[in-house]
């Protein structure tokens, strides 16, 4: 209870300007919350899906790998299935052409996984203005109240004025200080899903270069059912 007592004490002897920096430290833990599951989410699919195909490519499993990439929403798959795509079409299948296909699908999962995290840095940096232009403001009232006060008690008065107004200064550190540290991890989060895409890039085109062939037939079997479904339709 006291501790309670003490932590409402401290908020409300800071002035109007705690109420801004709790707002902006609450919209940041909201986007930290998210953007955490979201890429922790992203971690454990694309490991899943990486799992998946790396053993199908080396053992030629060609149509495996089709029906994989078609049926999950993954970044990972995503970007193989590009790959896969521009293989197994008619056009030239030199390496650079399937690298190029696939650092495009890379280059269109980037904004998802890195969306909203550079806004902790942000909040932090606003957080911590807000405390010192709070703590500014609150130092010229408590010099403008001493000014037409009782000799004697100006030293008083004005220690304690400046006590209460280094409280937003307080609190903004206390905001800011978390939204750095969880914006760090989100980073590294954020950059070992981005290197393991682009080293993934990298090991599906050595892969798939040397199975052009049998690529080309699996995505041409795969297509099919569809191209029957829709002339049937257009028959109908």
């Amino acid at each position: 209870m006291d501790m309670y007592a003490t932590v409402v004490g401290f908020f409300q002897e800071g002035g109007p300007f705690m109420y801004p920096i709790a707002i902006v430290l609450a919209i940041g833990l909201a986007i930290a919350l998210e953007r955490y599951f979201y890429l922790a989410r992203q971690m454990h699919i694309n490991r899943k899906d990486y799992n998946a195909l790396l053993p199908l490519l080396k053992q030629r499993r060609l149509r495996e790998i089709v029906d994989l990439t078609n049926k999950s929403p993954s970044p990972m798959c995503r970007i193989v299935a590009d790959g896969v795509n521009k293989q197994g079409s008619a056009s030239d299948r030199r390496r650079a052409d399937i690298e190029s296909a696939m650092e495009e699908g890379l280059l269109e999962a980037l904004p998802n996984i890195e969306r909203r995290t550079p806004y902790l840095a942000t909040f932090a940096n606003i957080a911590t203005l807000l405390g010192l232009l709070g703590t500014i403001i609150g130092l010229i009232a408590a010099f403008t109240a001493v000014a037409n006060a009782d000799p004697a008690e100006k030293a008083t008065l004005l220690s304690q004025s400046i006590s209460i107004a280094m409280n937003t200064t307080a609190f903004g550190l206390m905001a800011a200080i978390p939204l750095l540290l969880i914006h760090s991890m989100l980073q590294s989060k954020t950059s070992a899903i981005i290197e393991s895409l682009e080293i993934a890039v990298v090991k599906f085109v050595n892969l798939m270069e040397g199975n052009a062939d049998a690529i080309a037939k699996a995505t041409a079997q795969a297509a099919a059912p569809k191209k029957a479904a829709k002339a049937a339709a257009q028959g109908a």
